[in-house]
Formats: structure tokens, C-alpha cells, sequence
């Protein structure tokens, strides 16, 4: 699956410890890099999300410092590593699942630390863009 260190986890220096976080969970990194979203990048990847009225301040966030992405692999990595990450809303992932990624490290309910793919079909998409 994939996994981004978004802008305010990765800007704030909490790389390390959120990779810390994964490889305890028993993830394999099998590929990382830095990436820097141009805005086309940033459409083209969070397409599902073009009309939605938070979809141009999510492009243009997400493109406004890297990121910092990884493929990351074991068992059931994808329902892993969206249990790992917590709910979307940060603010609530510190009332429901405090030890979440998106609970220590995200920002608020839209800068929210991390992302990861939602299923095999925006796995092999997202890779495929970013890798």
C-alpha cells in the first residue's frame, strides 16, 4: 500500500517517528522517497475528490511542501495501515484512538499527518504516480 508523511507531519520533523510506528507494526519498507507535488500532480492524485468543496484547499496544501512517500508491505497492509493511521479528523483521533499516527501527529480534521490508500485499485493507482 501506499503511505504519505503529509506536509505538517513531515515539516514538523516527525518522519522518523511515524516510520518508527510503522516497522513496529511489522511493515516492510520497500520503497521511499521525498516528493514534491506540483498542483497538476495534486489533482491528478486526489481526483476522486474534484468537486468537493475541500478539494482545492487539499491540492493546494498538499503541493505547498514534500511529502514524503513509502510502499509498505506485509499482511493485510492496507486495512493495517489505515487502522495505524486513525480516523481522517485528527481532533477526533485523539478522543478515539489516541495511539493512531493521525492522533499524535496530524494537525487538526484536514491536515491529518498522513495518507494511505483505501483499497488495492488506488493502491497500484497511487504507486504508479508517485513511484
Amino acid at each position: 500500500t501506499l503511505a504519505l508523511i503529509k506536509p505538517d507531519a513531515y515539516g514538523a520533523g516527525n518522519k522518523d517517528a511515524i516510520i518508527e510506528l510503522i516497522k513496529a507494526k511489522g511493515f516492510t519498507i520497500v520503497r521511499e522517497r521525498e516528493v514534491a507535488y506540483t498542483a497538476e500532480l495534486a489533482q491528478t492524485f486526489y481526483e476522486e475528490h474534484r468537486g468537493k468543496p475541500f478539494f482545492d484547499d487539499l491540492t493546494t496544501w498538499i503541493s505547498s511542501a514534500p511529502v514524503y512517500a513509502m510502499v509498505l508491505e506485509r499482511d493485510n497492509a492496507i486495512s493495517a495501515w489505515r487502522e495505524l493511521m486513525g480516523p481522517t479528523n485528527s481532533d477526533k483521533a485523539r478522543e478515539t484512538v489516541p495511539d493512531s499516527v493521525r492522533a499524535r501527529f496530524g494537525t487538526d480534521g484536514s491536515q491529518n499527518a498522513v495518507h494511505g490508500s483505501d483499497g488495492h485499485a488506488s493502491a497500484e493507482r497511487e504507486i504508479g504516480l508517485l513511484f
